[in-house]
């Protein structure tokens, strides 16, 4: 043993530890010697009992930073009484996991093996004793060298085509993408842009674009490489592979004529015959390779084709001479006799209809549906005429030859291509003008083309010119149904049977089943999801009606005969209908006006096909409400004269803001009672924009956030001619409407439901075709109808009524004037935001505001909106709703009990059965609206099925659509994505300060409103034309201009400079004034202090 003053070995040979220690603690033995010999006693053990303590670190984790696969340890120590137990958690104190990497050292550490990247992350000690716990954090940070996880792949593409390359990489720190051309830089242009994400992004591409691309992924651990290489083809003209020759062919025989062209872009074939577009139809086929197949030849298709070869560099062509042996037909004798008769008493029916509508004020609902439906542009009254006397000749060949024969003309397999040689189609389509008004696309003005959308819609679709252009047939889901399988709508005979049962009369079913005056508010949305819709349909069809209101027959007004006789289809009156008065046996309609030979029919009419509908309106969601769907409605509408792109504009209000501009012309209706007011329509960009106050409102919201984009980007680009401004604020104004649209509004409307039948944005899809179909146009999105309240109600500053109260929607249409003498737009815009819209309930469809009063006058028989959407379902041959629920992969209904799943209240399908006999009777509108909700939507499944089916072809057939890569730039599209109805009711009311961020959503006032302050605004900055050498000087608030570098005082605090086209300002900031009253002096910024007042402070 050591020497230690604090053992003692006593007399006796005991041994005696004074103040014992731990270091004491071990085995002791004692052991006797002399010089004979030693002696030892067994071993004993002495313990030490310390007082407890709670642990304290000897040693803590730090953190530590370690490569991919190499090893770490995490030292980790500590002391106590008792010895305390060393744990490790990892992150939220998970323990860790069970790996054979992962170990704790004897010394208490933590020990990874082969580090991945996932063991990055913060790491716990815990000591632990009996009388406490303690713990220390420390972490692991993962470096690792960056991985690609997207690569680019090799690309070939066309001179003037966008071009990306995909890259992205992961790693730590997080890697850093940068790309090099050939080992040097990239060109620094606005040309090449790499995204945020790492993409590449070539646009414009040009030949010396070509070559190898280098991508690389850089953080401090080190870097990854990947070469891709870029091959540009440069654009050639068109030469053809294979060419026509002359042909001669016999009748009733189909026929190929060759034709196949290659060229960089990949060449479109057209096709012409002496000298006219064929048009893809029934009659006429192009094939991939640019064949042109003829079917059913007849003597009229004989002629010179002429086989177009275009891309965008420009275009070759090869003709033939196709010869045909003929046959007469029954009907040919009365061709010219016949369409002598039509262009007769068409012309005159017309013409005794203009008379009665514009020569007068309008003195019945009648005359004001006519009025407001009947089309502005003179190209579309032509067309329309065309149509009727194409489809009247035929009708009376049809008279003619049915007389002489004696049979009956009518059953559902009879054509007209049995009736009348090719030749003589053709010789009537040329005669009643269908031949004259058929459009030649032009869209070889690329740089028009590849940034703005024509007026008409032409030239979206670069394959199909026609696709989604206005005065085009609609689309169509399912075959039409005709009772004679042409043009005779469902049900007009009456005592036709289908199914065994007569179809109703469509005002019967509006007051059995539609018609309510009970209304339900609904408790999440406001008016304005109604008056949107109404709004977007405005912007996406509009059937041409009837251009008579008179029948051919003889010129006897429809209203006055109720006959079915062209183009009368009058919806009768059931005997004793609640609202019949004096003796009135029906209600005013006409048909739609037919397409030009009907439906599917080649450019020349050699073959006819069931009757189609002409849609007045482009198809895309383009701002057509604003700026119309022709070059004629465009031109009516612009202020030409400032040439600074903006819209006519009409008086000025209190506000300082402008009206729309008055329709000039002859009696309206809008002046429809004189004693009420002589202000006449509003001019828009849609004829409907009268129909009623509410949507007379959104038309000014719009056109006044045209004009202050408008003057916006002048100021912002002074050097832009007026059409240049113009198309860029169409331009945006489009694309607002797309996002409001499809970001705000489609979402209540199809609920999370419909919005995942909607599907993402994927980009745009050339082979869809963006129209509109005949079924969303007559039926599907008249949905909005039974959103519709009762009244409109206007709304002051505070949201209280204002003096002159609320509007029965009777007394809201074609009435202008409330606007210009009773207080704007402002209280009405208030009553659609600021007020809950009508919840659509199965058993409460149609407010009778719609059904009883619509465009009611003294001494009249109102119309019924109701009765009217049937009709014109009839009208267009819609199959009924049974076909649909089949389409929509819904159940087969034979029985009304096989409808209780989408119609589950007993008492509507009895209503149904009483009124159709058969559920495969059911006119598709009616039976669309009493479908049951799907959760979270307005709609049920079949119309959610068909709204849902519209909305993806308008988007995705769009190659302009505001979301389509290139056609917008990524900062201009984000600030789209800023675009609200709320900013853009806050920028246009007259005074409107207060909304909330979504005006969709119902809201208590005060609490659920912003400040106008508050909500997002467009950026136009992002429009500002950059280019280099283009535009340097600056323009002030003021319109001021100042050359680059120059510098000015904007107030004596304010000191401004110009620099490469941006204004930047300082604000000088004033010091404490060093005396008690420190003088403004003109012209200095800071008070100053005169030589009587220094040193005189307050005290």
């Amino acid at each position: 043993m050591k020497e230690d003053s604090r053992l003692n070995l006593l007399d006796d040979g005991t041994l005696m530890i004074q103040n014992t220690q731990e270091t004491d603690q071990g085995i002791y033995q004692c052991m006797a010697k002399n010089v004979a010999g030693e002696v030892k006693t067994q071993e004993v053990t002495l313990r030490y009992f310390e007082s407890p303590a709670r642990p304290s670190f000897v040693i803590h984790p730090q953190n530590t930073e370690v490569l991919v696969g190499e090893s770490v340890t995490l030292e980790c120590s500590a002391t106590g009484h008792p010895q305390p137990r060393i744990t490790w958690t990892k992150g939220d104190r998970t323990p860790l996991p069970s790996d054979p990497r992962i170990t704790i050292t004897p010394s208490g550490g933590l020990y990874i093996q082969n580090v991945k990247q996932e063991d990055s992350g913060e790491y716990t000690c815990f000591a632990t004793n009996s009388i406490d716990n303690i713990h220390a954090t420390a972490y692991i940070i993962v470096q690792a060298l960056p991985q690609f996880t997207v690569t680019p792949q090799d690309k070939m593409v066309i001179e003037g085509q966008t071009v990306d390359f995909p890259c992205e990489a992961q790693g730590y720190p997080q890697p850093v993408i940068a790309w090099t051309k050939g080992g040097g830089q990239l060109s620094v242009d606005r040309r090449h842009l790499v995204l945020s994400s790492g993409t590449l992004r070539i646009s414009r591409v040009a030949l010396h674009d070509q070559g190898q691309y280098e991508c690389q992924a850089v953080n401090i651990i080190g870097s990854q490489r990947i070469v891709v290489y870029l091959t540009v083809q440069p654009r050639v003209t068109p030469v053809f592979a294979s060419v026509p020759s002359d042909m001669t062919v016999e009748v009733g025989t189909n026929v190929q004529i060759p034709c196949s062209a290659q060229g960089e872009p990949e060449p479109v074939i057209t096709w012409n015959k002496d000298g006219v577009q064929v048009t893809e139809s029934g009659k006429f086929h192009v094939s991939s390779e640019g064949f042109l197949t003829i079917r059913d030849v007849g003597t009229a298709d004989e002629g010179r084709y002429e086989c177009v070869a275009r891309n965008t560099i420009g275009y070759s062509s090869v003709s033939m001479v196709l010869s045909v042996n003929g046959k007469v037909r029954n009907g040919d004798p009365f061709v010219q006799t016949s369409i002598v008769e039509a262009i007769a008493t068409v012309d005159r029916a017309i013409n005794s209809t203009r008379t009665h509508l514009f020569d007068s004020r309008p003195r019945s609902p009648n005359d004001l549906l006519a009025l407001f439906r009947y089309p502005r542009d003179p190209y579309t009254v032509e067309q329309a005429r065309a149509g009727e006397i194409f489809e009247r000749t035929l009708q009376l060949i049809q008279d003619h030859v049915q007389d002489g024969l004696m049979v009956d003309l009518n059953g559902t397999s009879y054509h007209y291509n049995d009736l009348v040689s090719p030749q003589y189609l053709n010789l009537i389509a040329n005669l009643s003008g269908c031949t004259a008004h058929r459009r030649v696309n032009n869209c070889s003005d690329m740089c028009f083309h590849q940034k703005y959308r024509t007026h008409d819609g032409t030239c979206n679709n670069l394959q199909h010119p026609m696709w989604g252009a206005s005065l085009t047939a609609f689309e169509r889901l399912l075959k039409s149904v005709y009772e004679n399988g042409f043009n005779l709508p469902r049900g007009i005979e009456p005592k036709r049977l289908s199914n065994g049962y007569a179809l109703p009369m469509p005002r019967l079913v509006s007051t059995t089943l539609i018609g309510t005056e009970t209304i339900t508010p609904d408790d999440q949305y406001t008016h304005m999801l109604m008056q949107w819709g109404q709004f977007l349909d405005h912007d996406l069809d509009l059937t041409v009606a009837a251009l008579s209101e008179a029948r051919f027959s003889d010129g006897q007004h429809c209203s006055s005969v109720c006959t079915n006789d062209p183009p009368c289809f009058s919806i009768m009156i059931p005997p004793n209908d609640p609202r019949v008065r004096n003796g009135a046996r029906c209600m005013f309609f006409v048909r739609s006006s037919p397409v030009c030979g009907s439906g599917m029919t080649s450019l020349l009419m050699n073959s006819v096909y069931p009757r189609e509908q002409i849609n007045q309106l482009t198809s895309y969601i383009d701002a057509s409400n604003v700026y119309g769907s022709s070059d004629h409605e465009a031109l009516e509408i612009r202020d030409l004269a400032s040439q600074r792109g903006l819209l006519r504009q009409g008086i000025v209000q209190r506000s300082g803001k402008p009206l729309l501009p008055f329709a000039t012309g002859p009696p309206t209706e809008c002046m429809r009672d004189e004693n009420e007011s002589p202000i006449p329509c509003f001019l828009a960009g849609d004829q409907r924009s009268n129909e009623q106050l509410g949507l007379t409102s959104i038309h000014t919201l719009w056109f006044r956030e045209h004009n202050r984009i408008a003057t916006e980007l002048l100021k912002l680009n002074p050097h832009w001619d007026g059409d240049t401004i113009y198309h860029e604020t169409r331009k945006i104004v489009g694309a607002e409407m797309q996002h409001i649209t499809f970001s705000h509004w489609l979402p209540k409307i199809f609920g999370e439901v419909g919005m995942k039948m909607l599907g993402e944005y994927k980009g745009y899809d050339p082979s869809v075709n963006s129209g509109i179909t005949n079924e969303f146009a007559t039926a599907a999105f008249r949905f909005g109808h039974t959103l519709i309240n009762p009244f409109l109600y206007r709304l002051d500053e505070n949201f209280e009524p204002i003096p002159q109260g609320h509007l029965p929607l009777h007394k809201a249409f074609f009435s202008p004037f409330r606007i210009v003498n009773e207080g704007g737009i402002d209280p009405l815009l208030r009553g659609l935001f600021g007020v809950a819209g009508k919840m659509r309930v199965p058993s409460q469809l149609l407010n009778t505001e719609l059904t009883e009063r619509l465009f009611s006058m003294a001494r009249t028989v109102a119309l019924d909106l109701a009765a009217m959407n049937i009709q014109r379902g009839r009208d267009h041959g819609i199959p009924p709703y049974h076909d649909f629920r089949v389409y929509c992969n819904l159940s087969s209904a034979q029985t009304f009990e096989d409808l209780k799943n989408e119609i589950k209240n007993p008492e509507i399908r009895e209503k149904l059965s009483r009124l159709y006999g058969s559920p495969l009777n059911i006119d598709l509108f009616p039976a669309l609206m009493v479908e049951d909700l799907v959760p979270g939507s307005r709609l049920g499944p079949t119309l959610l099925c068909l709204l849902s089916t519209q909305f993806r072809r308008i988007r995705d057939g769009d190659r302009l659509w505001y979301e389509n890569p290139g056609v917008f730039t990524p900062a201009q599209l984000t600030q789209i994505k800023q675009t609200s109805l709320a900013r853009v009711l806050c920028d246009n009311g007259d005074n409107i300060t207060r909304v909330q961020h979504d005006v969709f959503k119902v809201a208590e006032f005060p609490h659920g409103y912003s400040s106008c302050e508050d909500i997002p605004k467009l950026d136009l900055r992002m429009w500002q034309d950059c280019c280099e050498g283009l535009k340097t000087d600056c323009t002030d608030e003021k319109g001021k201009s100042y050359s680059s570098n120059e510098t000015w005082k904007r107030d004596p605090c304010t000191v401004c400079e110009c620099k490469v086209g941006q204004i930047t300002c300082f604000v000088e900031s004033c010091p404490p004034a060093d005396c008690e009253a420190p003088v403004k002096v003109k012209g200095d910024c800071c008070p100053v202090c005169l030589k009587q007042n220094i040193n005189k402070k307050k005290p």
